[in-house]
């Protein structure tokens, strides 16, 4: 089986015991680790696959606990590095009535921003290996120029690239630098997931079938549009298809994203990470079991903690094969 590398940022998740006030009016917060790569490295690992979390921790409390966290998980903690030149990075979290979120961050710089190239490794990777990655750490700084080093490495070893925009806006200059930033990545990739908030922002192109169809640049093959409680959409150039959401009490979007994309690469794995090979039935069952996961995850508060492991999945994805 094929490992899942994701590259990017851990952090503090800071996530309020009140939901649906604003933060400032937030009276006290649970600690959750968290930070998209880093859940999608946990969501693999907890569903039973082989992943390894790439990024720089700071040598502090926090970093000590985002470290455990990775080992208690199952994923692999050999390409972490630590540094006492900044903290590990906090996110304070706010949780509107409908479960999605704001964000306050802590990162000026955090430990995560100073991951140097000359930190990574080519002989981490194998043949075959996917690399995923996010754009909240593709900013004008060290680990920018790591991720890229990542890339190189997958490709030469005929790997897949798997690329999440997440977007963040406060942590950037203006939206602008965002938006062309992830326009730079966005080809490099192999596998793009972008949901339905973010695709009009950057493809600039309002009608939907249009804006999908304009992101199939350079190397990439799929897509996989991510629609809340309306389900996802997977695209690649001779099919689509889609799939509805699972029905679950929601309780905290935090990392549902992270927990859809990470068990679709799980399955992918699974399937030999061949996706010139797919056919529309195995499609829509990859993005049923994608979505399953990332519907049980908003049923719990925080990201890593909320991730669902491979028997609560599999229970309600038999049901829905009926």
């Amino acid at each position: 089986m094929s490992k899942v590398f994701t590259i990017g940022e851990a952090l503090i998740d800071f996530i309020p015991n009140e939901k649906g006030i604003s933060l400032k009016d937030v009276s006290s917060f649970l600690k959750v680790p968290g930070g998209a790569p880093a859940n999608v490295a946990c969501a693999v690992a907890k569903l039973g696959g082989q992943s390894a979390f790439i990024g720089k921790l700071g040598m502090d409390a926090f970093g000590d606990f985002l470290l455990d966290t990775f080992k208690e998980t199952g994923v692999d903690t050999s390409c972490i590095v630590r540094t006492d030149e900044a903290r590990t990075a906090l996110a304070f979290v706010s949780l509107r009535k409908d479960g999605n979120r704001d964000f306050l961050f802590f990162r000026n710089p955090s430990a995560d921003m100073l991951l140097d190239k000359k930190e990574i490794s080519r002989e981490w990777f194998a043949e075959g290996d996917i690399l995923h990655f996010c754009s909240v750490d593709l900013i004008e700084a060290p680990v920018k120029y790591a991720h890229i080093q990542a890339i190189n490495y997958i490709k030469e070893n005929h790997g897949i690239i798997s690329f999440d925009p997440n977007v963040r806006l406060p942590l950037w200059g203006n939206e602008t630098e965002c938006r062309n930033t992830i326009l730079e990545f966005i080809p490099l990739a192999n596998i793009l997931k972008i949901s339905s908030e973010e695709l009009e922002f950057i493809t600039q192109i309002a009608d939907k079938e249009e804006s999908i169809k304009s992101l199939f640049a350079g190397n990439v093959e799929l897509i996989l549009y991510t629609k809340g409680p309306e389900g996802a959409e997977l695209h690649i150039k001779n099919f689509s298809t889609s799939v509805s959401a699972t029905k679950v009490d929601v309780l905290d979007t935090t990392g549902a994203g992270d927990a859809f994309i990470g068990a679709f690469l799980f399955q992918l794995c699974k399937d030999d990470c061949n996706i010139s090979n797919l056919t529309y039935e195995k499609a829509g069952n990859l993005l049923k079991f994608a979505e399953t996961a990332a519907s049980l995850s908003t049923t719990k508060k925080g990201a890593i903690s909320s991730l669902p492991e491979l028997c609560e999945v599999n229970l309600y994805f038999r049901h829905y094969l009926g």
